[in-house]
């Protein structure tokens, strides 16, 4: 069954139903005291590590299974699930690469499962005002006001500073502000308004909330929102795949909403 995804990261289709209530059976049926614990290998993107990292400790109570996590770009994701040689037994990207990976057969089409969203917000340094973005007009004189702002370098390809370079040009405020764009090729763009290089920021909720020396303004208004969408699936090659499955339900539990949100992430 093939699963497709569209750009603004809302999944079309679901997984099949029997394979979930199986993984939420093996999340409620505790281990017992002869079976073996799993450790699982995930590979997923660097936005998303610390949710992972938050939920290991409650997915191993529940389970009995530990997790090792490791993290890249989406285009190093991508590549080293494709070009394989890898012990990998879940994938965490943003639904795009997911559903170029479903495609070119390498993640069990049947797995794939939306896991969380985020939009673009905007944050300042921390005492600061807090600048009005609530609505359209509004953001578009903010960003003509503020004397420096941070984001991620549309040449990087990534999501969200491709979208808001095209956002810039549909409001008509590319030129005016394009002097004062501090472009960062990856990471967390948050830290550059810490450090004092930009007076604002604009990235991934979840992204900016991961820098301590910042204060949340809030999203971009809702008709100027992006969501990134974050899709989880097994590889075909998985060493473990009862068990990757069985983390994969533990992300759509109660826990794992709370650790979503506690981070800037919604559920899609």
């Amino acid at each position: 069954m093939l699963i497709v995804f569209r750009r603004a990261g809302r999944l079309v289709g679901h997984s099949r139903s029997a394979a979930l209530a199986l993984t939420l059976l093996l999340i409620a049926t505790p281990l017992s005291s002869g079976a073996m614990a799993a450790d699982i290998n995930v590979l997923t993107v660097r936005a998303f590590k610390p949710l992972l990292l938050d939920i290991a400790r409650s997915f191993q109570g529940a389970t009995g299974n530990t997790l090792t996590i490791a993290s890249d770009s989406t285009g190093g994701v991508t590549a080293r699930v494709v070009r394989g040689g890898e012990e990998i037994d879940l994938v965490v990207l943003p639904a795009e690469a997911m559903g170029s990976l479903a495609n070119q057969g390498k993640i069990m089409a049947d797995t794939m499962a939306p896991v969380a969203k985020s939009g673009i917000g905007v944050v300042v340094k921390k005492g600061e005002p807090l600048p009005d973005i609530s609505t359209v007009e509004a953001f578009k004189s903010t960003m003509l006001a503020v004397p420096s702002f941070a984001y991620i370098d549309p040449e990087s390809r990534s999501l969200d500073g491709t979208y808001l370079a095209n956002l810039f040009d549909r409001l008509g405020i590319a030129a005016a502000i394009h002097r004062k764009a501090v472009l960062v090729p990856f990471g967390q763009v948050a830290a550059r308004v810490d450090n004092g290089e930009a007076a604002m920021a604009l990235q991934q909720i979840n992204e900016l909330q991961a820098v301590q020396g910042v204060t949340l303004v809030g999203p971009l208004p809702k008709e100027l929102q992006f969501y990134t969408a974050y899709a989880a699936g097994v590889p075909v090659a998985a060493r473990l795949p009862v068990a990757a499955k069985a983390l994969l339900a533990f992300l759509r539990t109660d826990a794992a909403t709370r650790a979503l949100t506690a981070r800037g992430f919604e559920r899609p």
